[in-house]
């Protein structure tokens, strides 16, 4: 199994370096087109840098300002390598068939070398305004139950904030102040609240920034896999209960004695702890099931599962969309809900495409959002 896995990753190197030699050598191209000459050694090595720059942004042993900075090129040169392998082909096979035809090789070059800059610059701009201008999207839910003399909730909910060296407290603030004009009774923050490493929120201090939010009942959290990946759940668990926000791991909260939070650990937890977590089953069964369920489970499987252990209103998130497209067809299909709103039997699912980003801070297809759901129970 070890000599597999050794086997795959070498593959997946060899791949990766193949990808990016073939990006490189068009812009060799192209550069030689315009009349620029470069020193091909340099060219290479600060390309090969750049290529694996987010690897070395995340070396444990040497963290500071160049590594947060390397890790942030890192994340962006994913997001360049997605299009310009998207563009690319199409450029190649333009240029060739100009060739053919007679054009001159140089200007057709040129051109098509610069049209793809120009659409790949558009592509970043666009996407990183998708990502900075977070949206409100309402669904209004009825659930019939009653929540003691409750007849409703307004619950506001951010998941995949993914707050690190790109998403910071700027982006977070943001989300703060829309969050509290909505005026929740609940917020809700179905997991990956942070982006792995726990030491930028720690040094920018955004837990205060958290802090700040307003509610009427509280503000409720579960894990998702960025925090199991990161190794500081219980550092970051310490921190979150500290500011007022429970993080949920398989437990259950009776909420003004009117309906139920309950939060699951995430699916990450079945195979990085030992006793993993419990069946949604089982984590249901002990609660008034006359009473509403608002059940938090970062990664969206299984929906009859928890449709059947009694949850009435189900939020996941953890998709993102795809966060770029054309990834949100893949989601799509991986998924049996990738995004928005679907009734599984009895039972409300929303999942949402995030607030935050991971990797590069671009967004197509998909945009940073906050959700605000009006649930109405049985009178």
């Amino acid at each position: 199994m070890k000599l597999r896995m050794v086997g795959l990753a070498l593959l997946a190197l060899c791949v990766y370096a193949g990808l990016t030699y073939y990006i490189g050598w068009n812009g060799l191209v192209l550069l030689d087109a315009v009349g620029i000459t470069v020193n091909g050694w340099a060219y290479w090595i600060a390309l090969a840098v750049i290529s694996i720059s987010y690897v070395i942004g995340r070396m444990p042993f040497w963290q500071g300002r160049v590594t947060r900075f390397l890790k942030v090129v890192g994340s962006y040169y994913f997001g360049i390598l997605e299009y310009l392998l998207i563009l690319l082909p199409i450029a190649d096979l333009l240029a060739y068939l100009l060739v053919e035809a007679g054009f001159d090789t140089t200007k057709s070059i040129t051109l098509l070398g610069l049209a793809v800059l120009l659409v790949l610059a558009f592509i970043l701009a666009y996407g990183s305004w998708n990502a900075w201008s977070p949206v409100v999207r309402t669904y209004d839910l009825e659930v019939d139950k009653r929540a003691g003399d409750r007849e409703q909730l307004k619950v506001v909910m951010a998941s995949d904030i993914h707050l690190g060296n790109i998403v910071g407290n700027r982006h977070l603030g943001r989300m703060v102040s829309r969050m509290n004009e909505l005026k929740p009774d609940v917020v809700l923050l179905p997991g990956d609240v942070i982006d792995e490493d726990i030491e930028p929120f720690i040094r920018n201090r955004m837990d205060e920034t958290l802090q700040r939010l307003k509610t009427t009942l509280g503000t409720y959290a579960v894990l998702g896999n960025h925090e199991y990946y990161g190794g500081h759940i219980e550092e970051y668990v310490k921190r979150m209960n500290e500011i007022g926000i429970p993080v949920l791991r398989d437990e259950a909260v009776l909420v003004d004695r009117s309906f139920y939070v309950v939060g699951r650990k995430d699916k990450t937890a079945e195979t990085m702890e030992s006793e993993g977590r419990l069946p949604v089953s089982e984590l249901l069964a002990g609660l008034d099931a006359k009473r509403p369920v608002l059940l938090m489970d970062h990664q969206p499987y299984r929906f009859e599962a928890a449709a059947q252990a009694g949850a009435d209103v189900l939020l996941c998130g953890h998709t993102h969309r795809g966060q770029f497209a054309p990834n949100h067809w893949v989601t799509k299909r991986l998924f049996e809900l990738d995004w928005g709103y679907m009734q599984k039997d009895k039972m409300h699912v929303v999942v949402s495409s995030g607030f935050g980003t991971w990797g590069p801070a671009i967004r197509l297809a998909s945009r940073s959002e906050i959700i605000e759901l009006n649930i109405r129970f049985k009178p």
